[in-house]
């Protein structure tokens, strides 16, 4: 590990001028390219006190041995300078993204005597026409199918058009009328060129125009009772429709932009990408990246469009290009854009409309590109296997957790506390044994009170099943409630539903064969936290007198792994299939115990004095609340007003007076988001959301 002060400028060495600069490690190999406004302000940053850089940053600028950098005229030099050394160095520090698969392009030959329509992966190759991507191989031969009836070019092989050329007779397609034929002299050079560049016109976007000349064409070949010709012009319009259907318009003004969208954690991120030509979505790409640098989301904004534009001219850039966050600063990466293009280029994020619609889809499928890719990580049985290991070497243990457990308290500002315990077994999360409490033992706001209570409540249930050893029946608590089956259940204070059922073959189970709750011990416990909650688990299994199960801590901030009665942090790789199986984990029970906590304010929210009132139904409750607008006005109102409500006698009239007359007035609520008093008839939707960014 170098002293980055041994390799640090002198004062005043460095220009304060816009520039690019290298990092190289002791080899020589460059590790990090970035670029900067002022070249003296940003490299600054990196000679600072260690302790104050980010761990990504730290481990980037211990690894260098030295920093070198060129000075540039503009910012807009420096960002093409910076994306030429990147894509030249390939530098191990920098954000890199990688296609997920290899995407299919439609291509058109242009650069040939006879252009040619095929699908090409890979890189581009200069005068070849390309359309898409494409999700599948399939979609462009059934575009291509549809628009050759209309534009018979070429797309046969060299080979092919060569053989058919020596003996004068063309292939198949050309005898259906598929193909021009020009290999055999039907079509000159001249006007087979003129065919395809009006097939890359169509597919370009420009479609109204030319189904109205061939509907025109339709018309007067109908006028001069030239039926079959008609008949021909009338299905050559119907294939480019239905070619034109298998892209749905989503722009209603034949937009030409480019939205990209980012989902990203602290070790990945994904980049979706829709290209939209015409108001249709002509294309679609992703990335996934690791995030071996300090980057934020305009950061990789910035990347994204790199890698997206670095080797594209002229149209292949788009008029309008969207993206969730700009880059910063935003006017050298639009003029760049402006440049490749050679007109100008808006480069924003979408605020209203049919834009920021589209931009939410793009960005649900890149969290579903992100989801699918980690799915695919973890599915792997000889990555899942070094994950566990990793773990088990890292935490001391002697032998690997097959079973994990992971607690999670989440809240809102104090209320509605509630823990989720979530499982995993050989790597694979087990959803059937996922469980949530309620924490009653106390009010208010404390995560490491409220962690000990669910670890001993969970460890208590386990000790009461190993008593009985050989046989696993649960013995009655206290407040014994009823699940969602009808069946007695285990006691609030121990654990309450379950997530999904799962008949569990083998597992242990009640006399009725239900599988047993809590009948497992893990072998590691994780929580969702720093030192304190650590302790405190520690702490509830202690008093138990369980010796036999390890405890971490998972920290968000960096992804620090704590372990008890140890004052600094294990640091796991940031590549480590060990720290990747923990981070799931954590967020599986991070998202659960969200999940719970809202469906638990929710209900909160929703509950009404009438709900009480027995024989009062549904509609008649929701009568009533509509008749008088609302319960402070319901709970004023006399028994002969109840009674003008539609379908509500004098009897239920005076049981809902008597309820509401019983029941006190709650204090009023506020909207924490716009300061707004809430009336008692129930929380509007705003105050819900206006909360969640508050919950934990």
């Amino acid at each position: 590990m170098a002293d980055p002060s041994s390799y640090r400028p002198k004062p005043g060495q460095i220009p304060d001028s816009p520039g690019v600069y290298k990092f190289r490690d002791e080899h020589g190999r460059v590790i990090y390219v970035g670029k900067a406004k002022s070249l003296r302000q940003r490299l600054a940053n990196y000679f600072q006190d260690l302790a104050g850089l980010h761990p990504r940053t730290r481990t980037m600028v211990t690894t260098a041995a030295s920093v070198e950098w060129t000075v540039v005229s503009t910012e807009v030099e420096a960002l093409q300078l910076e994306y030429s050394w990147i894509k030249e160095f390939d530098p191990r520090f920098n954000v890199k993204y990688r296609d997920d698969k290899s995407y299919p392009y439609l291509a058109v030959t242009l650069n040939e005597e006879f252009p040619r329509v095929q699908v090409m992966r890979g890189a581009k190759k200069k005068g070849v026409r390309y359309f898409g991507p494409y999700g599948h191989a399939w979609a462009i031969r059934e575009t291509v199918d549809l628009m050759l009836r209309v534009f018979p070019v070429r797309t046969c092989s060299a080979g092919v058009f060569k053989r058919s050329a020596q003996i004068g007779r063309p292939c198949l397609l050309g005898y259906i009328g598929k193909c021009s034929a020009p290999c055999v002299g039907r079509i000159s050079p001249e006007e087979h060129h003129e065919l395809a560049e009006e097939f890359c016109d169509f597919m370009a976007g420009r479609t109204g125009a030319y189904i109205r000349r061939l509907e025109r064409g339709m018309q007067e070949a109908a006028e001069e009772m030239e039926y079959e010709r008609a008949a021909r012009l009338r299905d050559d319009i119907g294939a480019l429709k239905r070619a034109m259907e298998k892209s749905a318009v989503v722009l209603a003004d034949a937009t030409d932009a480019d939205l990209i969208a980012v989902a990203e954690d602290e070790l990945e991120a994904a980049v979706q990408i829709f290209h939209v030509r015409g108001g249709r979505v002509r294309g679609q790409r992703g990335w996934v990246t690791d995030k071996v640098e300090a980057v934020t989301t305009s950061g990789l904004v910035e990347h994204a469009l790199q890698q997206l534009y670095g080797e594209e001219r002229g149209d292949a850039v788009p008029k309008e290009v969207l993206v969730p966050a700009l880059p910063e600063p935003v006017e050298p990466v639009a003029q760049w854009l402006s440049e490749r293009r050679g007109s100008q280029v808006s480069l924003r994020i979408p605020q209203r409309g049919d834009k920021k619609d589209l931009m939410a889809t793009v960005g649900r499928n890149a969290q579903q590109a992100l989801g699918l890719h980690k799915t695919k990580r973890a599915s792997d049985l000889t990555t899942r296997s070094r994950a566990l290991e990793e773990i088990a070497g890292a935490l001391g243990l002697d032998a690997v957790p097959l079973r994990i457990e992971c607690f999670d308290i989440s809240h809102l500002q104090g209320d509605d506390v509630v823990a989720s315990m979530v499982v995993f077994e050989d790597g694979l999360a087990r959803k059937s044994e996922y469980r949530r409490f309620q924490i009653k033992s106390f009010q208010g706001q404390d995560d490491v009170r409220s962690m000990h209570e669910v670890i001993g409540r969970r460890f208590k249930r386990y000790l009461q099943e190993k008593q009985k050893s050989g046989e696993w029946t649960e013995e009655p608590a206290d407040d014994a409630r009823v699940d969602d089956n009808g069946a007695t259940a285990t006691t609030v204070t121990a654990s309450t539903d379950d997530l999904e059922p799962d008949p569990m073959a083998g597992r242990p189970t009640d006399e009725d064969g239900r599988p047993k709750r809590f009948a497992y011990p893990p072998q590691l416990v994780v929580v969702d936290g720093g030192a304190p909650q650590v302790a405190a688990a520690r702490r509830a299994l202690d008093e138990l007198g369980i010796d036999d199960v390890a405890v971490c801590g998972l920290a968000k901030r960096l992804e620090e792994v704590w372990l008890p009665e140890e004052d600094d942090p294990v640091v796991l790789p940031r590549s480590s299939e060990g720290l990747y199986l923990l981070q799931r984990v954590r967020d599986e029970a991070h998202r659960f115990a969200i999940a719970y906590q809202r469906s638990k304010r929710t209900k909160r929210l929703k509950s009404s004095p009438l709900d009480a009132v027995a024989g009062l139904g549904d509609t008649r409750r929701q009568a009533l609340l509509k008749h008088f607008g609302s319960l402070k006005k319901l709970r004023a109102a006399t028994v002969d007003e109840i009674c003008e409500v539609p379908g509500v006698g004098r009897k239920t009239a005076e049981t809902v007076a008597a309820a509401l007359a019983g029941a006190a007035p709650s204090a009023p609520a506020v909207n924490t988001a716009t300061g707004e008093i809430i009336e008692d008839d129930g929380a509007p939707p705003a105050a819900l959301s206006a909360e969640r960014g508050q919950e934990r």
